[in-house]
């Protein structure tokens, strides 16, 4: 999107001055409230990006569009999502490129979705298969809110451990409980060289996940973890931060190879 000033309907996250933050939607007659005060929208509107504003308390915020990884902190959830740590990592490792067609199973939210979105393009499509219609619901106004409407996207309430109706995919990438019982759909669903990742909480569906590829046609898999840990840093005072996001879940991967002949 190129630069432009604040409109209704625009999303913004205000930061405060202890880095606090809040996403609102802007409308004509609309106001944040916190203890802060209130901070009517029209004091953002038809401003550019980065402005400093005040409540009525005389509190500061900064107005920015969000990006991605802090709307996915912050946007309305019906599951738990995949966390910005995870999300860059799985377009490298699954190879997400623009025009690829993917099928991801575990909707949830719609963190990963949107993330997968953007990286096929126009040209790409996401399939998106999920257990709940709810969640599928909550995940599609998350999409749109973000991304817009009219995007690559086909989402069906289903069950994946029942079978995949696509074939010729590009990428599979679950995020669900029993990943080993999908690969066997894999396997017809992916074009050679085609691409699985799965996203698991535990190390013990890891090793399972494992068992069921080493006896499958898929080969060159890999598992491992991301952790994420930030700096505080002021002037002389240089260490690493008391917290960081450590374990959140394990990546799985595994390419589909073809038989020897």
């Amino acid at each position: 999107m190129p630069p432009r000033p604040f409109i209704p309907g625009d999303r913004v996250l205000l930061v405060d001055s202890k880095q606090r933050r809040h996403l609102v939607t802007l409308v004509e007659d609309g106001a944040f409230h916190s203890h802060a005060g209130v901070l009517p929208h029209t004091e953002m509107i038809g401003k550019d990006e980065g402005v400093s504003v005040r409540t009525t308390m005389g509190q500061r915020f900064t107005a920015v569009r969000p990006t991605l990884a802090e709307f996915v902190l912050k946007m309305p959830r019906g599951a738990q999502v995949i966390y910005p740590k995870d999300l860059g990592p799985i377009l490298m490792l699954a190879d997400i490129f623009p025009g690829a067609h993917v099928l991801e199973s575990g909707v949830g939210s719609g963190a990963l979705t949107t993330t997968l979105l953007r990286a096929v393009g126009p040209t790409g499509h996401v399939h998106g298969y999920e257990l709940r219609e709810d969640f599928a619901v909550t995940a599609q106004r998350n999409i749109e809110s973000f991304l817009g409407p009219d995007q690559p996207l086909t989402v069906e309430v289903r069950d994946v451990y029942d079978g995949i109706d696509l074939t010729d995919l590009d990428r599979i990438l679950l995020d669900l409980p029993e990943p080993w019982r999908v690969v066997k759909h894999a396997e017809q669903a992916l074009r050679p060289g085609g691409i699985l990742l799965a996203y698991l909480p535990t190390i013990l569906q890891v090793a399972r996940l494992r068992e069921e590829l080493h006896g499958s046609a898929f080969g060159m898999a890999e598992s491992l973890e991301v952790m994420q840990r930030t700096w505080h840093i002021d002037g002389q005072s240089v260490r690493p931060d008391h917290r960081m996001v450590a374990h959140t879940g394990f990546l799985t991967y595994a390419r589909l190879l073809v038989a020897d002949g």
